[in-house]
């Protein structure tokens, strides 16, 4: 296997994920879309890197350096960096933040000691209570659709500002990922069409091609390896 991962849920209000991985060799696998920004440490050859990763409305290859490790801290939607726009590090616009080493790194002006798999509610508390990462509760109840003391279009500029994304593509991406683990989890197409609310199979394909970057057939058989994928129902 190109890419072992390791993930588990959070209790935090603010984290959707917490996950960890490593390279076994160099190669290329598909990152599939995602409407989540994430904190990713990175260490290759000695060298740390820290990077927010942001929302990826499309499938795209990624290339995978040999003997690499990755701690990645999956933020919420609606969980947003007051100084940075998510809009800005969108579809693998990757944004390095300076100053990393083996035990720290640098954000809106202050050193932070890098977190670990087990202590990243720790760390997000800290980062929430410095006001680095806050949480925006009209984008949160429009995507969970829950009624609001706003127009629809104040609510749908909100999200759009928060998030990089229309609530639209984000349900859209949410739906192709699930799709995608009931099929690697071995239920027949056309169940996941009916559980996932698609018209038909031919609906499923186009957006499983799209999000995902591969067929259900070839989701089934597993013959590509896909970036982190998890049951949302358990996190």
């Amino acid at each position: 296997m190109l890419i072992t991962f390791e993930d588990r849920p959070s209790d935090s209000p603010f984290i959707e994920r917490v996950w960890r991985s490593r390279s076994d060799h160099a190669g290329v696998f598909r990152s599939i879309a995602t409407s989540h920004w994430d904190l990713v440490f990175a260490r290759m050859k000695g060298k740390t890197t820290v990077v927010v990763h942001g929302p990826e409305t499309v499938a795209s290859m990624a290339d995978v350096p040999e003997d690499g490790e990755w701690l990645g801290v999956r933020f919420k939607v609606g969980t947003f960096m007051p100084l940075i726009r998510s809009s800005e590090f969108r579809d693998r616009k990757d944004l390095i933040l300076p100053n990393a080493t083996s035990r720290s790194f640098w954000l809106n002006g202050s050193a932070w000691e890098l977190p670990t798999f087990e202590n990243a509610e720790t760390f997000a508390g800290r980062l929430v209570r410095r006001g680095v990462i806050q949480e925006d509760r009209i984008t949160k109840a429009a995507i969970q659709g829950e009624l609001q003391d706003v127009t629809t279009r104040t609510e749908q500029r909100r999200v759009l500002q928060i998030t990089g994304l229309t609530c639209g593509a984000i349900h859209q991406i949410e739906r192709a990922r699930q799709a995608t683990l009931r099929l690697r989890q071995g239920a027949p197409i056309l169940d996941v069409v009916h559980e996932a609310g698609y018209y038909d199979q031919a609906h499923l394909t186009r957006s499983l091609q799209r999000f995902v970057g591969s067929s259900p057939a070839k989701i089934m058989r597993e013959q590509e390896q896909l970036s982190l994928l998890y049951n949302r129902d358990h996190s």
